[in-house]
């Protein structure tokens, strides 16, 4: 318990005092925004905000996880250094994706191939590493069975697992970055996420199969190798992305960029993989699904009618267009996001309570 409070509070802090300093770096060389022409007018006053942000979560999610283990004494584990390793893998093909933005100048960074190819890389070697790893108990990281709550139905085999974890990995990493369009909207949704994994960790942790002996119930407990941990790296970048918000809301002082996004959605992906959550996730991350879904319908229904269903996607500036104001078509889809964990994690305690 002591691990989880200590890598939030660390990370909360390194956020809060390291990203103005970031901010004042990133001004000085130039590192600014581009913004596309065919975006929502009012988005021109964000053009030349600093960008590239992430690095600030991401580093602060690595020294709080590392700072956590060091003041407690507590030992790092192949689950939490694999989520990790996902969303700074992530993370780096975003800032070479970011860089390029700068660089030339053009709202697009790496060529779609490339950038592709790096996320398949980074992808693959986790899903392939998660496998790997077993303990006593003979568990891995991952498993090969789907999973909700837990793992259900029968493996589906290493080559598949490989593919859906991809899937996953791809899904939410541009599902997070379609919804960075706003000051905050990203990084709050995320803070919610992550708060959800971090209750689930230490819930799977206090009911774990390895403790049946000591459970009331053994039939009602959960076959995760490294709970505890993979709480502690959840609480760790829930406070690095909440005291990132601080300077991301509106008016955004700085930009997460693709640094930020394909991290989050990264790490996202890995907790949910690693947990044994993968489909849960879908629900606790339902803001971020409903997001990439509105792209989804709106290139669709262009491409098969030739019209429209919104005025623009992704849906947050479908509203912008409507007239909300930015701040407005945060909290409100916040407010989504927040029922969204809250009925997950609703599902996720009766699922476990249905089997007492």
């Amino acid at each position: 318990m002591r691990q989880i409070l200590f890598a939030g509070a660390i990370g909360l802090f390194l956020t809060l005092i390291g990203t103005p300093l970031l901010i004042k770096l990133l001004a000085r060389k130039g590192y600014g925004q581009f913004i596309r022409d065919d975006g929502p007018r009012t988005h021109g006053s964000k053009k030349g905000t600093p960008t590239m942000g992430g690095i600030s979560f991401i580093l602060a999610t690595l020294i709080a996880y590392a700072l956590a283990k060091v003041i407690t004494g507590e030992k790092v584990s192949h689950s939490g250094l694999l989520v990790l390793f996902l969303m700074a893998g992530m993370g780096l093909v975003g800032f070479l994706d970011d860089y390029i933005k700068i660089v030339k100048q053009r709202s697009l960074g790496l060529r779609a191939k490339a950038k592709m190819a790096g996320q398949l890389i980074v992808g693959i070697a986790f899903a392939v590493l998660a496998m790997q790893f077993e303990n006593q108990r003979g568990q891995t990281p991952a498993s090969t069975k789907l999973s909700f709550i837990t793992d259900f139905g029968w493996s589906i085999g290493p080559v598949l697992f490989v593919v859906w974890a991809l899937f996953m990995i791809l899904a939410m990493s541009n599902g997070v970055n379609l919804t960075d369009g706003l000051d905050g909207l990203a990084t709050g949704a995320s803070v919610m996420v992550f708060g959800a994994y971090t209750f689930i960790g230490l819930w799977q942790f206090q009911e774990a199969c390895a403790n049946a002996l000591e459970l009331t119930n053994p039939s009602a407990c959960f076959e995760v190798r490294d709970p505890l941990d993979l709480a502690v790296v959840a609480s760790a970048l829930m406070g690095a992305c909440f005291g990132f918000l601080w300077w991301n809301t509106s008016p955004a002082k700085i930009f997460m960029g693709d640094t930020g996004s394909l991290a989050l959605g990264g790490a996202l992906a890995g907790l949910a993989i690693c947990s044994r959550t993968e489909l849960l996730l879908a629900l606790l991350g339902g803001l971020f699904v409903l997001i990439t879904l509105s792209v989804v319908i709106q290139v669709g229904s262009f491409r098969m009618t030739g019209k429209r269903v919104f005025r623009m996607a992704p849906l947050q500036h479908h509203f912008e267009l409507k007239g909300w104001s930015e701040v407005l078509v945060v909290v409100r889809f916040w407010i989504i996001q927040g029922m969204c964990v809250i009925v997950g994690l609703g599902l996720f305690y009766a699922g476990w309570a249905a089997d007492k």
